[in-house]
């Protein structure tokens, strides 16, 4: 479209990508952010989770805008964060921590916040924040064995992706799926069609 803004995503996540294109946005760049993604001393996970994407899209656009074909644009970013009680989980990146994980959510339920900020080409973020709950069954040895060995782990908060080999876990699901992927899409698309970004969802052609 004649005259509309960039649209930059600010997140290496291929996941990301793909549910952007499965409501027809296709980014001009996408440019990972890179922050520091510890939480603080006592913070809670939903804080945690807009923080994060709130600073993934400030980082995003101060990246964009050192490109003038991209600058002013809109960034879109997310955060994901998997929780057991109080309990922040990690982005497994060691089977040991994956192992860890797994067996935390084993049998239970757990809470998924994904949060997600749309930093406008105004320099104005907007942010909104999803809660979803996941009840896993309880996993065999056999079960923990196998997909940790898949690798379907890695990368991810708490150490599995609904998405991949982990969905056989699921018993029951609350909330927005596309979020416990990784993006909502129903708030991203209110967000950006908000703020002027022409968001156009073809519905009929079965997204």
């Amino acid at each position: 479209m004649l005259d509309c803004p960039a649209l930059i995503l600010a997140s290496g996540s291929p996941r990301r990508l793909q549910l952007l294109q499965q409501i027809g946005l296709n980014p001009d760049a996408v440019i990972p952010a890179e922050i520091d993604e510890t939480p603080r001393k006592g913070e809670k996970a939903r804080v945690y989770a807009l923080r994060m994407a709130v600073e993934k899209a400030g980082a995003g656009a101060k990246a964009a805008n050192m490109d003038a074909k991209l600058a002013n644009g809109f960034v879109v970013s997310a955060d994901t964060v998997v929780t057991v009680g109080s309990r922040i989980l990690p982005k497994a990146e060691l089977a040991s921590e994956a192992e860890q994980c797994l067996r935390l959510l084993s049998g239970r339920g757990h809470r998924v916040y994904t949060a997600i900020a749309v930093h406008t080409p105004k320099g104005v973020i907007r942010s909104r924040i999803v809660e979803s709950r996941v009840q896993f069954k309880r996993l065999s040895s056999a079960d923990l064995t196998q997909y940790l060995r898949s690798g379907d782990w890695r990368g991810k908060a708490g150490g599995y992706a609904i998405q991949g080999l982990a969905g056989s876990f699921v018993i029951k699901m609350t909330g927005s799926y596309s979020a416990i992927v990784g993006l909502p899409l129903y708030e991203t698309s209110v967000l950006l069609a908000g703020e002027g970004y022409p968001v156009q969802v073809n519905w009929g052609a079965g997204i």
